[in-house]
């Protein structure tokens, strides 16, 4: 793997990827950030050595490079999943990239649905923790030890100081913040009635398909890692309707404008 990462670093740096800071990953339905960012360069996937490809439709499937709120970054627009038929390797690969391209901080989203039933679809969730449902981890590969350590401390994997940060900038900016756990499944159908009450059960506030994979690959990397789910429906398995994708994708762009005050407020402070 890290003949095929020096690879795409590389063929990136030549490109003019030049030492971002943050690298920040844009879930299903979330890509208004991009037009808050001044374009230095972009790359489609399908270009650059060794990455996957986005096959999902709503997912652009561009690494974007530039400045936002004096900052350097680099961001995923689109994200890979384990649905799509990739590894929890190829999911996390891109932040392994990102990682030696140089940033320091890693900001994702994702869109996700609301198990605690106090949270509201259109609103936004800082995740505190999470509980890996994936079936693996990305870690789990014969020579991960050349990589950084093996066995990654998990005790607070979401940077207490930058979620800090979220938080009064939410308050400052009349944002409603919630902050809960994130359960991440592999989909790509959704849950079964039984599913979201073992859901809640367990702990989790809100589940998705994502995200958990690159936190963890984000700690094994050392990096500051914060996420913030926009909460797209509502899981009550008591009232369960059946589920409307196109709303889905509409609800997180009706939220997006919150996260993007979030995202770049956030940023002129790191």
């Amino acid at each position: 793997m890290l003949k095929f990462i020096n690879e795409t670093v590389d063929y990136l740096k030549d490109k003019g990827f030049n030492e971002p800071e943050v690298g920040i990953i844009l879930g299903t339905g979330l890509g208004q950030l991009i037009n808050s960012i001044e374009i230095l360069k972009e790359v489609s996937y399908n270009h650059i050595p060794n990455f996957p490809t986005a096959t999902v439709e709503f997912h652009k499937g561009k690494l974007i490079y530039g400045n936002l709120a004096g900052k350097k970054v680099v961001v995923m627009q689109g994200r890979f999943h384990i649905y799509e038929g990739y590894t929890l390797q190829d999911v996390t690969y891109p932040v392994r990239v990102m990682q030696q391209l140089g940033i320091t901080t890693l900001l994702v989203s994702n869109a996700a649905g609301a198990i605690n039933l106090n949270f509201k679809k259109g609103e936004l969730m800082l995740i505190d923790d999470h509980i890996n449902l994936q079936g693996s981890s990305p870690l789990a590969v014969r020579g991960i030890e050349q990589m950084g350590e093996r066995f990654v401390d998990m005790s607070a994997p979401y940077n207490a100081d930058i979620n800090a940060k979220f938080k009064s900038i939410a308050k400052a900016h009349n944002i409603t913040l919630h902050e809960g756990i994130y359960a991440s499944v592999v989909g790509p159908q959704l849950e079964t009635r039984a599913e979201y009450r073992m859901l809640k059960i367990i702990g989790a506030d809100a589940v998705g398909m994502s995200t958990v994979p690159e936190i963890i690959v984000a700690n094994h990397l050392k990096l500051k890692a914060a996420a913030v789910s926009v909460l797209t429906d509502e899981c009550d398995p008591d009232n369960l309707k059946p589920i409307n994708i196109e709303e889905i994708i509409a609800m997180a762009a009706k939220a997006e404008p919150n996260m993007v005050i979030l995202f770049k407020e956030l940023i002129k402070t790191l």
